[in-house]
Parts: structure tokens; C-alpha cells; sequence
């Protein structure tokens, strides 16, 4: 019975790994006319924290630009923006550490983004970007005892570059959109000269003209009040009865 538990805990660990979604399959977010033309990654200057597994430059420079053609590749606008990225300095949790210290790896990066067709650099100062490996199952107890190097590295490089990808959707302008917050201005309303109101002439003063004077109404009778001016009109009754 003691032996079926691990076997059932690593079974239940992967069923959960393999349950992790990952987004490059849905649509991109907006960026406008975006197409990625370079993908450049240097790991020139890259620091290892002294408890790490070690990773050489060409490595991470493969891993990042991999996650960054996976996810800006999807891109297909119609104008073409470089990315560069350097990698600053990394931590990859090793084996053998005991369970209870949980060490985690990390990666620094600095991205820039240029237009491709201007040859300019559209962020002022690089965006340094630091990212930790997400919880799950895999690094619950310490990726270095469940991950391998280079499943460390992947897991890392795509949190890295998704977090490029959120930082250029905060700069729409770049791309042409406008800018983040602000909303579109309302279309204004066009009036036809037709349409537009004649100012209103004040109206003429009528001339005053005396009034005529009143004659005094005749006296009435009492018979010639009670008598019609006109006798009645007495029409045939067809139907012969009495009115």
C-alpha cells in the first residue's frame, strides 16, 4: 500500500501538468499593423545565481528567441518591428535541494523594440523584466527535482516573453493605435445649409388705425326676437309616419 502512494502522487502530477493551458493557441491581442521582422536575443553579459543549474548563453539565446517567434509569430500585419532582448541573469532551481526550502528559478531580461522600416528605436529606455516559474504541480516541491534544464528554461522564456507582449499591448501608439485609456472622438455633427436655422427678422409694426366708431345695436322686440329669421325647411317624410 505504501509503495502504490508515490506511483499514484506522480501519476496525479502529471495528469495536472498536462491540464496547464498555454495561450499561444488562441487569436493575439491588437497590435494593430504588427509583423515581426527581427528576433534578436544576446546573453553577452548573462549572471548566474551561484545556487543554479548552469545554462551557457547560446542556450538561453535559443530559448528566447524560440518563445518569441512562437508568440509574436503569429502576428501578420503588414509592417515589420524588430525585438532584442537581453538576457541579464538567470536562476534555474536545482535537484537535490530539500523540499522545504522550495527554490524557484528566475530570469532578468531587457527588451527594446524598434520599426524595422524607419531603423528607429520606439521605447526611450529598455524594459527590464523579471519573472519567477508560475505554481503548479511540477514546481510545488521544487521544479529542480520534477523539471528538467531545459523544460526550466522553455517554462521561463515563455512567462519572459508573454510579459514583452503585455508591455508593447500598454504602448498601442507604436503601432498606430490610439493611445491606451483615451477613447475615440465622437463624429460631429454635420447640418446642411438648409438645415441651418434664418435668423428671425423682428416683425413690422402695424399702423395704428383709429377705430371706427360703434354704433349703438337696434333694440330688439320681444316678438321679433322669439320670431326665426328664416321659416323652418319641412322635409317630405318618405316613410309616412309622424315625426
Amino acid at each position: 500500500m505504501s509503495a502504490i502512494r508515490p506511483i499514484a502522487f506522480s501519476l496525479a502530477l502529471l495528469a495536472l501538468a498536462a491540464c496547464q493551458n498555454s495561450d499561444l493557441a488562441e487569436p493575439p491581442a491588437p497590435l494593430g499593423p504588427f509583423r515581426l521582422g527581427l528576433n534578436i536575443a544576446v546573453a553577452d553579459n548573462i549572471q548566474k545565481v551561484p545556487i543554479s543549474r548552469e545554462a551557457t548563453k547560446e542556450q538561453w539565446e535559443a530559448a528566447i528567441e524560440k518563445a518569441v517567434q512562437d508568440r509574436f509569430g503569429r502576428y501578420q500585419g503588414e509592417k515589420l518591428y524588430d525585438i532584442g532582448i537581453a538576457i541579464d541573469g538567470y536562476a534555474l532551481a536545482p535537484p537535490g535541494i530539500p523540499v522545504v526550502l522550495k527554490p524557484k528559478s528566475i530570469l532578468v531580461i531587457t527588451a527594446n523594440i524598434w520599426d524595422d522600416a524607419a531603423k528607429k528605436k520606439l521605447n526611450p529606455e529598455g524594459k527590464q523584466i523579471m519573472v519567477f516559474e508560475k505554481a503548479s504541480p511540477e514546481t510545488f516541491i521544487g521544479s529542480g527535482l520534477t523539471q528538467s534544464k531545459e523544460k526550466q528554461m522553455e517554462v521561463l522564456s515563455y512567462n519572459a516573453v508573454k510579459k514583452v507582449e503585455q508591455w508593447l499591448l500598454t504602448n498601442p501608439e507604436w503601432f498606430g493605435l490610439p493611445p491606451k485609456g483615451t477613447k475615440a472622438a465622437a463624429t460631429p455633427e454635420v447640418t446642411t445649409p438648409a438645415a441651418v436655422a434664418a435668423p428671425v427678422a423682428a416683425p413690422a409694426k402695424a399702423p395704428v388705425v383709429p377705430a371706427a366708431p360703434v354704433k349703438a345695436a337696434p333694440k330688439v322686440t320681444q316678438r321679433a326676437a322669439a320670431k326665426p329669421a328664416t321659416p323652418p325647411v319641412l322635409l317630405p317624410n318618405p316613410a309616412g309616419t309622424v315625426p
